[in-house]
């Protein structure tokens, strides 16, 4: 059974966040051999990081990642490194990404926590501790 907490040396923590972004334009361009490569790049990014991508979706307008991080590691950072290493790559290993679009992905992205405690109980717990 896998632990819900890692630990570090000063803290203990359980932090996901699901992230989806679009390449520009919101284009269709992520075809199945795309898809499959950008795949593989975000796991060996992820790895290089440090972090867990517990699930993963490519559609072929955007992408969707539940992902396990560290709480030195901001969100920005990761999509920023995540984006920019498999632009890069697929750019390179695709040109006709480089003709149809004058960058892979937007610069936008979105971002939600995922907690196994709902941000309910936690008010909850927090507006009860006076009383404890």
């Amino acid at each position: 059974m896998e632990k819900r907490w890692k630990s570090s040396k000063n803290s203990v923590y359980n932090l996901g966040y699901h992230i989806i972004w679009c390449p520009k334009y919101r284009r269709k361009v992520l075809t199945q051999e795309i898809q499959k490569r950008l795949k593989e790049l975000l796991l060996s990014k992820a790895k290089d990081l440090g972090i867990e991508i517990e699930t993963m979706e490519v559609m072929k307008d955007h992408v969707h990642l539940f992902i396990k991080a560290k709480p030195i590691d901001a969100p920005h950072f990761i999509i920023g490194q995540l984006k920019g290493y498999t632009s890069r790559h697929l750019r390179q290993e695709f040109p006709q990404l480089k003709s149809r679009l004058p960058t892979l992905w937007t610069r936008s992205y979105y971002v939600e926590s995922v907690g196994h405690i709902s941000e309910k109980n936690i008010k909850k717990y927090i507006e009860n501790q006076k009383m404890v």
